[in-house]
């Protein structure tokens, strides 16, 4: 049976529109497929993910591993980028642990209000700061199971931090020199199920399923293990610069060919172009600091947006 002709084109982004008349079978196949069969197209459309986003990373600048924690509990309802405009000036003033956790409420309320939800997210990382210093001597714990025992930290932020973060020693609490220069990834993988991760492997069918727990399941089960991490990474990529949520730009997907839900979004490749975001679409990215090999632009301060 034909596919859907389709092609990545490289810098261009533009893909040709799949054959409309083979589109309705390649549909049907796609809903009857195997259990193989969905294992095969799902690590094929991570293939062309890892092609196209070689450079996927988490998106919060961070340092260390307490300032990751943080930064992930503060990027529920808000953005990265909103996120990383916020936390310079938090870490600067409560560099470790143990300063946030004596800090005055009402500086950290000022400090990280544009991220919405102040006062709770105030309550949240003074809490979290305190349980940090007083039952890990200030350092952010490693496993999952002590992460999740954190106030506020689920298994979706546990899994960024453990996933992403370097141990540094220098947030040990009040000890701000102490093994400044010594890091050790934690390097546990893990799939985190955002907003952005669980909308697109819906659309692809790899699950129906809303529960994050049952969604981490069911992917887990499709992939080795030496790959969740990335693969998180270059879904909620692709969420945010192509699969977005109201208006994909399905014309300009690389991995269209292999989506049973293309056609939801705008398929003329040259209107889907203009719907990209990011390095994408040329525009600024989310992390003020980006690493070395992101070829985006980086992106802007709070107030120069």
């Amino acid at each position: 049976m034909r596919r859907p002709r389709g092609a990545w084109a490289g810098p261009s982004y533009a893909l040709r529109r799949p054959c409309r008349a083979v589109l309705p079978r390649t549909l049907a196949r796609m809903a009857e497929e195997t259990r193989l069969a969905l294992v095969r197209r799902a690590r094929k459309i991570n293939r062309v993910l890892a092609e196209t986003y070689p450079y996927a990373h988490c998106e919060l600048d961070h340092v260390n591993a307490w300032q990751l924690l943080v930064a992930t509990v503060l990027s529920a309802q808000t953005t990265d980028l909103r996120v990383n405009q916020v936390t310079p000036a938090l870490f600067a003033k409560y560099p470790h642990p143990a300063d946030l956790a004596g800090a005055d409420p009402a500086d950290v309320e000022d400090l990280i209000r544009p991220t919405g939800f102040f006062r709770a997210k105030t309550r949240s990382i003074t809490k979290l700061a305190a349980a940090v210093v007083g039952e890990h001597d200030g350092m952010v714990p490693k496993t999952l199971a002590e992460l999740v025992k954190l106030p506020g930290v689920g298994r979706k932020t546990a899994f960024v931090v453990t996933g992403n973060a370097c141990a540094c020693e220098a947030s040990r609490a009040g000890d701000p020199n102490h093994g400044a220069n010594v890091t050790t990834p934690f390097g546990v993988p893990g799939i985190t199920v955002d907003t952005h991760f669980g909308r697109l492997v819906r659309r692809w069918k790899w699950t129906d399923a809303t529960d994050p727990e049952k969604v981490e399941a069911v992917v887990c089960d499709l992939f080795p293990k030496s790959e969740w991490t990335m693969l998180s990474h270059r879904v909620v990529f692709h969420g945010r610069r192509i699969c977005h949520s109201r208006r994909p730009a399905c014309g300009a997907c690389p991995i269209a060919p292999l989506c049973p839900s293309y056609g939801e979004g705008e398929t003329d490749p040259e209107k889907a172009k203009k719907l990209l975001k990011y390095e994408k679409g040329g525009l600024p990215g989310q992390r003020l600091k980006p690493p070395p090999d992101y070829p985006g632009l980086p992106g802007r301060p709070l107030g120069a947006e």
